[in-house]
């Protein structure tokens, strides 16, 4: 296979990977973070900061900030851009034009990973000219230094970068890690990465900032003396006053530091080549269809996840099973409570009951199992417990079958049946009740312990998530056409509402004096823009495609 095939194929798929709304949703989201990586000077919010200190806004500074919180993000959002690459080309059948043709497993996947690479890659690029811009925009330093500040974005963020697109390639040759588990295993991955790689001990030098952070505080020992808070500090933190600046020039890149990021690149492509002992390239002789598309562990006998994922469309038939008791082209069909018309659109309670069907068609008796368990401890628990325990757990469990709203219709072929149906803003409304009906009977049990105790704020704040999720889920799925731009921007969500950030707190968790402190009313108002531009998107989708 000739270097030139392999650029081939790489090109393309690097092409036809930004082309998708979910390239354009994460690089705007990596921009924004990189804005907030460089607060205002009198900003009450750090991304990076040494206990009461933060460096001097110059190129040094400036870049290790942007590049730190930007290659976190990257690593973890980042990662539901460039998987389900493999997948893609079964259910388009250009795996199974590829296994006709020369091109060896190892050379298929090195495609896979390095467009994944470059896609990450021109997302960091994009950082670093934020960076730049917010450093002449915040003007406390404007001199320009460019290999202070393009240095971090090379040594620290570009390495871990190869790293997700080495994961996006084995997790879709793995079963289990093909669908949602998948997706919610990566997010604890990066979580891990993320926070036990900000010491110099961690392994590999975690995220290569041990070198920068042992440098900011020799310089800020340099400037202030010894002594007093020298706590590090990587995230999103709010601040009661703004964080005194110290000069700090950057950090050198020695040998040791040098070799441990080309050993994580090294891992990285070894990670990504590894699947060529088992992964058949759509081989049909060695098993290849079947191990390629996403969610298809069942067809060859491997366990399931709790909850499927939407079945890869394969042959215009979905995964088997993927609603209980439905024959393999189910997917292709619709159950008559959602389909039975009456005077030009089916009853609405007989719409929603059909639209419940199909949001929870295919959850195993565990995930129903593990609900139960949640309930029960909701119940019988300390209401201390309940918040701060319980009321999260009950609001992260079905990311899985939320993720399904606005997507399933793409995602299982049956768009074209379902264009059919005059009636699309009451079908997305009946789709968006059906998720607000299984936060509620999810999370029941936190609503219950708040209404004995007569917790009038904590019912509000109860309500509004139980809008605002579902309306969020909705909107990027019949946005974005994917289930995996809702399970990238809502699990980080979460973690930021558990570490209290009030300003997000959707579910009511943070609470001052025993109240929650988030902006209730503000996800109120949000749900219903968010399901007005549902509306709005997919009216205007229709009336372009008709």
């Amino acid at each position: 296979m000739s270097p030139s095939a392999l650029t081939g194929l790489t090109a393309g798929d690097f092409r036809e990977r930004v082309r998708r709304p979910v390239y354009l949703v994460v690089l705007l989201a990596a921009v924004g973070l990189g804005a907030l990586a460089v607060p205002p000077v009198d900003g009450h919010w750090v991304i990076l900061a040494i206990g009461d200190y933060r460096g001097t806004y110059n190129s040094a500074y400036v870049g290790v900030a942007t590049a730190l919180a930007g290659s976190l993000w990257l690593t973890l959002g980042g990662f539901y851009v460039v998987r389900k690459g493999i997948a893609r080309d079964e259910e388009t059948r250009v795996g199974q034009i590829l296994a006709a043709t020369p091109v060896r497993t190892p050379v298929f996947l090195a495609s896979k990973f390095l467009s994944g690479f470059l896609v990450l890659a021109s997302m960091l690029a994009v950082l670093a000219l934020t960076a730049l811009a917010m450093q002449l925009v915040r003007g406390e330093d404007r001199s320009v230094d460019p290999v202070a500040l393009l240095k971090p974005f090379l040594v620290v963020a570009l390495p871990l970068l190869a790293l997700t697109a080495a994961a996006a390639v084995f997790f879709e040759t793995v079963p289990l890690l093909r669908g949602g588990l998948g997706n919610v295993l990566w997010f604890l991955v990066a979580l891990v990465v993320g926070l036990g790689g900000q010491s110099a001990d961690a392994p590999l030098g975690g995220l290569g900032i041990g070198e920068a952070n042992a440098s900011m505080e020799a310089a800020l020992t340099a400037a202030v003396g010894p002594g007093g808070n020298r706590e590090y500090s990587l995230g999103f933190t709010q601040v009661d006053e703004p964080l005194k600046p110290f000069p700090w020039d950057g950090f050198d890149v020695e040998g040791a530091l040098l070799l441990s990021r080309l050993l994580v690149v090294v891992i990285a492509v070894l990670l990504a080549l590894l699947p060529a002992l088992w992964f058949g390239r759509f081989d049909p002789s060695r098993g290849g269809a079947a191990t390629a598309g996403e969610g298809e562990g069942i067809r060859n006998g491997a366990p399931l996840a709790a909850v499927r994922e939407p079945g890869a469309v394969r042959a215009g038939v979905r995964e088997p099973g993927a609603v209980h008791g439905a024959p393999p082209t189910a997917a292709l069909t619709l159950p008559k409570t959602a389909v039975g018309t009456r005077r030009g659109g089916a009853l609405p309670g007989r719409l929603l009951a059909g639209e419940v069907r199909i949001l929870v068609g295919g959850l195993s008796p565990w995930w129903w199992l593990v609900a139960a368990v949640l309930t029960v401890a909701g119940l019988v628990v300390p209401i201390g417990l309940v918040t701060g325990l319980v009321l999260p757990a009950v609001w992260i469990w079905p990311v899985l079958v939320w993720s399904r709203l606005g997507t399933q219709q793409v995602e299982n072929d049956v768009e074209g049946l379902l264009g059919a149906y005059p009636a699309v803003r009451r079908r997305l409304l009946a789709e968006w009740a059906s998720g607000v009906v299984l936060t509620a009977v999810v999370g029941v049990a936190p609503l219950a312990r708040m209404i004995a105790a007569a917790d009038g704020p904590g019912i509000a704040a109860w309500l509004a998530g139980a809008f605002f999720v579902p309306s969020l889920a909705t909107f990027l799925g019949v946005v974005c056409r994917t289930h995996r731009v809702f399970q990238a921007l809502y699990l980080p969500l979460w973690y930021l509402v558990m570490n209290g950030v009030a300003g997000l707190d959707f579910m009511g968790r943070v609470r001052t004096d025993g109240v929650p402190a988030g902006p209730t009313g503000a996800f109120y108002g949000a749900a219903a823009l968010l399901l007005g531009l549902t509306f709005l998107a997919a009216g205007t989708r229709r009336r372009l495609t008709a």
